[in-house]
């Protein structure tokens, strides 16, 4: 029998490093280049990633007058949300000695009009593949809700994730 735990939640709002409204204090933080971007026309991008050379290619959807052959940028944002999660329950697994190997999620993101921009971002991660105890479980549980992608996220935003568990 699969369980379902299921929860919607905000974004928090992002605390700044630095007294200063909306200024980060750079002697708090290290600072380096993430990535490049050049835009190759007809509405497409190309992303490099600075440290490892990875490239990362990026259409308009066709719903916005693109060719829809790769991800959008929104469709990066509602991914990097899935595998931030799931980042950091793999942290959290390899810290309290347990696998989620073979996990998968699957992600779907929900546009809305006036403004266009991500107004829902559903994700359902399976679990089934394993056994968990109740405490890897609400660790798990716990991830989804202390990943630095969903705190980063503007709060409008609904984060809607389910986990399915044995």
């Amino acid at each position: 029998m699969v369980k379902k735990v299921s929860f919607t939640t905000k974004a928090h709002k992002v605390r700044t490093l630095s007294n200063t409204k909306g200024k980060v204090d750079k002697n708090k933080i290290k600072i380096m280049e993430t990535a490049k971007t050049k835009y190759l026309g007809d509405l497409r991008t190309e992303i490099v990633h600075v440290r490892s050379g990875s490239v990362i290619t990026t259409d308009a959807p066709v719903d916005n007058k693109g060719k829809g052959e790769n991800f959008s940028p929104t469709d990066m944002v509602a991914s990097a949300l899935g595998s931030c999660i799931f980042t950091i329950m793999g942290i959290a697994a390899r810290e309290h000695s347990f696998s989620i190997d073979g996990a998968t999620c699957s992600i779907t993101k929900v546009m809305t009009e006036n403004p266009r921009r991500i107004g829902e971002i559903r994700i359902e991660y399976d679990f089934t593949g394993n056994t968990y105890t109740d405490k890897q479980k609400k660790l798990l549980d716990h991830c989804v809700k202390t990943c630095p992608v969903a705190l980063s996220l503007n709060e409008s935003i609904f984060q809607n994730v389910t986990l399915l568990f044995k």
